[in-house]
């Protein structure tokens, strides 16, 4: 179905991708490896039109493929659902999910076919309870992912690429979106999948490829690999297991929520210790982000209000309940917060990693007398960069030309230059490799061990 020889893209002096070959039947499940920065997405973005190759060639079917935008990938039959999400939020679900295809006569839109299309797009999903006129930008991240992917699969395509398509989707969504792959399998679409998860790998694709620094490494039936092996592959080393977990938790509260409410979120209580990883789990749309988000002063909560013990303070004396009204008031308190949707809320994309891993310090470490103290915000980033492996062309990168991984490992930097008493993290490890879903558990545990109460809200096992 599709067939790339010696594809090359390049930016500036960095090559990110290097003479690669890539092959995808129709009917199969390909499933695409590698490290974050191995160069995955931009050879997707390659075939779907998004950015041009430096080099090599393409071809569908035997015949030349060259698309020099996305709307020309699509007319030879090429969708895409990219990691970061690409929906316009102040329009309707309907009208992100046929915005190319409005259903019209003379240029009015046909309002009722356009609902009635859309319904059947999302029940084809099990979404019923979304509705068709409601706004993209009032979803949580989950359901909007969820609606991408309806978007995508509504559309006549003859290879379909998703890029993390589960990262932020509940299980049972996840189940939703496997029986439609299978189904498209069997009527002969290709499929490309790109998933640090590599259970949902070993189960679902036919084949495997790995990249490694932008170059081709190996394509085996994913029948005789392990995830281990994967895990090798990508990585070129062999890894081994992961440390196990010690608890640092120790019996002094941090912080206390009583009765917070806000949005869906009613009437919760909860208290985190000391050194202690608190877990908040429910499926997609439960709350768990708007309750982050309440505690944090992103949103204001109606009723309740959280209740801080600092360190400086006696044992035992807090601050006094209160509802934070703006997240500037939190970190004053002692509380970060990274973000589930880092590309809307967690980072400055334009900005390099430089500004973004230190802007959360700049008044407490890296400015005087409103002068920005260079050397040290270098150092710090510098230091940043290396501690947690944040691969790209250095500190002076801008954030948003980064792999999706390496913007959260940025995203996690910040806090970790600032530092906090309270860590609220919403999805740390989505959509990111095995290496450094490690660094960031590392990270996690040096919080913990040095006295800090983290609140983790994670999909992954």
């Amino acid at each position: 179905m599709l067939a790339t020889r010696g594809l090359t893209k390049r930016y500036g002096e960095v090559t990110v991708l290097r003479d690669v070959d890539f092959k995808v039947r129709g009917g199969e499940i390909h499933a695409l490896l590698g490290a974050n920065g191995a160069g995955k997405s931009t050879l997707c973005k390659i075939v779907s039109g998004l950015t041009p190759a430096s080099g090599g060639a393409m071809t569908i079917d035997g015949q030349p493929f060259a698309p020099e935008t996305k709307r020309d990938a699509e007319a030879a039959g090429v969708e895409i659902v990219q990691q970061e999400l690409n929906l316009i939020g102040n329009l309707s679900v309907a009208e992100n999910l046929f915005l190319n295809r409005l259903p019209s006569v003379g240029g009015v839109v046909r309002r009722r076919r356009l609902r009635d299309q859309a319904r059947g797009a999302l029940d084809r999903f099990g979404l019923d309870d979304i509705a068709t006129d409601a706004k993209v930008s009032s979803l949580g991240v989950g359901r909007q992912q969820m609606v991408e992917i309806a978007a995508a699969l509504s559309r006549d395509c003859r290879l379909l690429i998703l890029d993390e398509p589960t990262a932020a989707l509940s299980g049972g969504e996840t189940e939703r979106l496997f029986e439609e792959l299978d189904r498209l399998r069997k009527r002969g679409v290709a499929i490309v999948y790109i998933s640090h998860r590599l259970g949902e790998v070993s189960r679902m694709a036919d084949r495997v490829t790995v990249l490694r620094d932008g170059r081709h490494v190996t394509t085996v039936d994913a029948d005789t690999v392990t995830t281990d092996d994967m895990v090798d592959l990508m990585s070129g080393t062999a890894t081994g297991s992961a440390a196990a977990h010690v608890s640092h938790a120790t019996d002094d509260v941090a912080m206390r929520v009583e009765g917070i409410s806000a949005g869906p979120v009613r009437d919760v209580s909860f208290e985190v210790r000391r050194g202690e990883v608190f877990g908040v789990t429910g499926l997609v749309g439960s709350g768990r982000t708007e309750l982050l988000r309440a505690i944090f002063g992103a949103d204001v909560a109606g009723a309740g209000g959280v209740e801080l013990f600092p360190v400086a303070k006696e044992a035992g004396a807090s601050t006094g309940p209160r509802r934070f009204r703006h997240p500037a008031e939190a970190t004053r308190a002692g509380i970060a917060m990274v973000t589930e949707d880092r590309k809307e809320n967690g980072l400055l994309l334009r900005q390099p990693v430089r500004v973004n891993a230190t802007l959360a310090s700049m008044r407490r470490r890296f400015s005087r007398f409103g002068v920005i103290r260079r050397r040290a915000e270098v150092d710090a980033a510098e230091a940043m960069r290396c501690e947690l492996d944040i691969r790209g062309e250095g500190i002076e990168q801008p954030v948003g030309r980064l792999s999706g991984g390496n913007q959260q490992k940025v995203a996690v930097a910040k806090w970790l230059v600032r530092g906090a008493e309270v860590y609220l993290l919403d999805e740390p490890t989505r959509g990111i490799d095995v290496a450094a879903r490690r660094r960031i558990y590392q990270v996690i545990d040096r919080w913990a061990a040095g006295g800090g109460a983290i609140v983790v809200v994670s999909s992954d096992a």
